[in-house]
């Protein structure tokens, strides 16, 4: 496993794309209304993201074809925008966004409640982003990979929620994807060594059922196998000797670390 440890000037360089796509987030969030198709919001994405210098980092990647991923209710990550597919009052909506600006990437998640929801499913954002918040705290010099995974299963556990184990976290820098895989599970003090200079995507999927998934037949959409709702929440953080710093803004200010 080789990982790309960054310098402090270049992970000022990584806030200028992770800042991106957080701004790009909260304002497809704020769009994220009853009527709405996911497309449109994609169409809104890509054309936020290359108007303030960016690209949208998901385009082609791996074949990919939108700048967003939507994934809505039961579906955990990877879901494709389509015109057919209209937000509803009760829905739950996963929106994951990716803007590279001057070569870095910049990846961040948020999971919005389109109208008013059910009180079991609001639980399962807030339980979500909690998960969120205690695997970023993990991310500390000296600590280890299964230090974040473990705070993450812990809160996720507390709460009677699943905790997807086909799909993790990742490092992050000039690619998407870069070692480690950050999954959200696993034991205390074990896993690699976190150093100063390593940049993580931290992203916990959590579902109301089980953690089995199901990845459909266009080779992107992943599902719950038992059809209950799941949440995905994302940031990029940055290790240093003085612990974890976000690569981006927040898109609430619930709550600081």
């Amino acid at each position: 496993m080789a990982v790309i440890k960054k310098s402090p000037d270049e992970i000022e360089a990584m806030k200028r794309a992770g800042q991106l796509s957080a701004a790009v987030l909260r304002e497809v969030g704020n769009r994220c209304v009853p009527g709405v198709t996911t497309l449109e919001l994609d169409q809104f994405a890509e054309n936020y993201i290359r108007s303030h210098g960016g690209t949208p980092t998901f385009k082609g990647y791996g074949g990919y074809p939108a700048s967003i991923c939507a994934s809505v209710n039961e579906e955990i990550v990877h879901g494709i925008p389509s015109p057919n597919r209209v937000l509803k009052s009760g829905d739950i909506i996963s929106i994951d966004t990716g803007a590279t600006v001057g070569g870095w990437a910049g990846d961040n998640a948020w999971t919005y409640a389109v109208g008013k929801v059910r009180p079991e499913v609001k639980r399962l954002l807030d339980v979500t982003e909690e998960c969120l918040w205690a695997g970023v705290s993990a991310a500390r010099p000296g600590n280890r990979l299964g230090d974040i995974g473990h705070a993450v299963q812990t809160v996720a556990k507390r709460a009677g929620f699943g905790v997807v184990r086909e799909y993790t976290g990742h490092g992050i820098g000039r690619n998407m994807h870069e070692d480690p895989n950050v999954p959200n599970f696993g034991f205390k003090h074990t896993g690699m060594k976190l150093e100063a200079g390593m940049v993580l995507a931290i992203e916990p999927m959590i579902t109301m059922g089980t953690h089995k998934t199901r990845l459909l037949n266009d080779g992107w959409l992943v599902v719950t196998q038992d059809g209950k709702p799941a949440a995905h929440f994302e940031k990029t953080v940055a290790i240093t000797e003085d612990g974890p710093v976000l690569v981006s803004v927040e898109p609430t200010r619930k709550r600081p670390i």
